[in-house]
């Protein structure tokens, strides 16, 4: 597909890019937190990837491809809102982390009305992590990337991947912990770890 809008059919561009669409946007509004600059985000990510069509060499997969350029159009436009912003990317002194008991995060209670209040939590828990732990989050967790897919998207190593993870769940755990308890009554509970 990627040869027949090299070769003039740009038309189908919108068929290669339609799958990675949600995901995409997802990434965009999980970084910046705001609907309408996502969208620009997510176009602009477009935009970008089909002018630079021509300069994939296929060396990781399309999607790890995409979701790159839509995580430096989304650093770029949060670089722009806070220019003291300190978080670098290329980071690799990680320091020690204490192993600690953790919770499969997909483990959300069933319950709509529970669900939803749970999700408002975890969304505002998400937005206040840092940058770079809340990337690694949005690709392992939400996006259900692999650990090398996230390696590659991000740029950094796969070590520096599993570190990251671990210290935004941990950050998350404790953020969310005490809210949770209030959220679900304690009968109904389904958190091992509150």
């Amino acid at each position: 597909m990627i040869e027949k809008v090299l070769g003039g059919q740009t038309e189908t561009f919108h068929e290669l890019i339609r799958p990675y669409e949600r995901s995409v946007y997802m990434m965009t509004l999980s970084l910046l937190r705001n609907e309408a600059e996502a969208e620009d985000a997510a176009q602009e990510t477009f935009i970008k990837a089909y002018r630079a069509l021509g300069r994939f060499r296929a060396e990781a997969r399309f999607s790890t491809w995409l979701i790159s350029i839509a995580l430096n159009e989304a650093r770029a436009r949060l670089r722009r809102k806070q220019p003291a912003l300190t978080d670098s990317i290329d980071d690799t002194s990680e320091g020690s982390v204490t192993p600690a008991q953790l919770t499969d995060w997909r483990e959300i209670p069933s319950a709509s009305l529970e669900r939803q209040e749970v999700r408002t939590l975890i969304r505002r828990a998400l937005a206040e992590l840092p940058l770079a732990y809340r990337e690694v989050f949005v690709l392992r967790e939400l996006e259900e990337r692999n650990v090398q897919e996230t390696a590659d998207a991000l740029g950094i190593t796969i070590a520096s991947v599993k570190m990251r993870l671990h210290r935004a769940r941990l950050m998350l755990q404790k953020q969310l912990a005490p809210q949770l308890k209030s959220v679900v009554p304690t009968s109904r509970r389904r958190f091992p770890w509150f």
